[in-house]
């Protein structure tokens, strides 16, 4: 995530220590893994913006549909069979990612993504109570939610497999370099990326968060602007990755 003026910062369940961007270059100064959400706050002071990969919220449509479930009614809808149970699983965020990235992106309803989403709004209502950031699912403030999986692709930089093999972490980690030259790595964090998928999306969740900060993301079709506030809504980069530190 982007942080202060020149600064980056990113978390996910793993984070970084400001760093500087100087000129046409970027330096991420620290990668640590299993810090806690008082340290993740601690990092996020002065931000310009903070992202976190985790949903912020989920579909409108699972909401009612529970709501409705649980004093025994049936939610009204216009869908039926498996393209009412599609609306239930994805958002709008969802819905937009796959049609420019080509691939659906995990169910915060029906994938394995609940008990971090859970957790991610323990972290946004901390961040609410201390009252320095204004919590706005959407992207509009401090808080972005990013996918960095969904920016690669956007990029162009391969990492098939990277989550679940340490080889294709390596090669991810060589790849990212290539193609973006101007960050600066230090050994110890080609390291920990290369044995950690957490602590690669960390840093991809910085980038993203600095084109966020820049303005080159994607911006939210009219018709989805109050779901984004409910639903939450990833921050997609627009453009080639050079183009975050080309001024």
């Amino acid at each position: 995530m982007f942080v202060g003026h020149n600064q980056i910062l990113s978390t996910k369940e793993s984070g970084t220590k400001p760093g500087t961007v100087q000129g046409s270059t970027a330096a991420v100064q620290q990668l640590r893994l299993g810090i806690n959400d008082s340290e993740i706050m601690d990092l996020s002071v002065g931000a310009e913006k903070v992202g976190i990969d985790c949903p912020f919220g989920w579909p409108d449509e699972l909401v009612d549909f529970i709501a409705a479930h649980s004093r025994r009614e049936v939610a009204p809808r216009e869908l039926a069979g498996s393209a009412w149970r599609r609306r239930l699983a994805y958002r709008d965020t969802d819905r937009f990612v796959r049609e420019r990235v080509g691939r659906w992106p995990l169910s915060v309803s029906t994938d394995r993504l609940g008990p971090m989403a859970m957790h991610c709004v323990e972290l946004l209502s901390f961040f609410e109570d201390r009252g320095d950031i204004i919590v706005d699912r959407s992207g509009a403030d401090v808080l972005v939610e990013v996918y960095p999986r969904a920016a690669l692709r956007v990029w162009g930089v391969a990492v098939d497999g990277y989550k679940t093999e340490l080889p294709a972490r390596a090669s991810a980690t060589e790849n990212l370099q290539v193609l973006a030259p101007w960050l600066d790595l230090q050994p110890a964090h080609v390291a920990l990326m290369s044995r950690s998928d957490d602590a690669f999306d960390a840093v991809v969740a910085a980038l993203v968060a600095r084109a966020h900060a820049r303005g080159q993301t994607y911006g939210i079709p009219d018709h989805s602007r109050e779901r984004a506030k409910r639903e939450g809504w990833m921050a997609l980069p627009l453009g080639t990755i050079g183009e975050l530190v080309h001024t």
